[in-house]
């Protein structure tokens, strides 16, 4: 039980740090509050890439700095 709720609690760690990135990629694209829907669908990709390992993010062309870039290419052509 204690391992499921420090699990959980990682979760919940990772998860503010992947909502703050999008925060901070959203700002510099000029988007603001009507950001809330897209970032809310393609959080599960978000925290796919996020959890991979530095070489297969390497191998799929993407630094961890630009996962919300590549997450979100479609909306900026990207």
């Amino acid at each position: 039980m204690a391992r499921a709720v420090h699990d959980q609690s990682e979760q919940s760690d990772r998860d503010d740090r992947i909502r703050d990135r999008l925060d901070s990629y959203f700002a510099t694209m000029g988007m603001g509050f009507n950001a809330y829907l897209e970032r809310r669908n393609r959080m599960e990709e978000m925290r796919r890439l996020s959890a991979l390992p530095d070489d297969e993010l390497q191998a799929l062309g993407v630094t961890r700095a630009d996962i919300p870039a590549h997450v979100f290419r479609d909306l900026f052509d990207l």
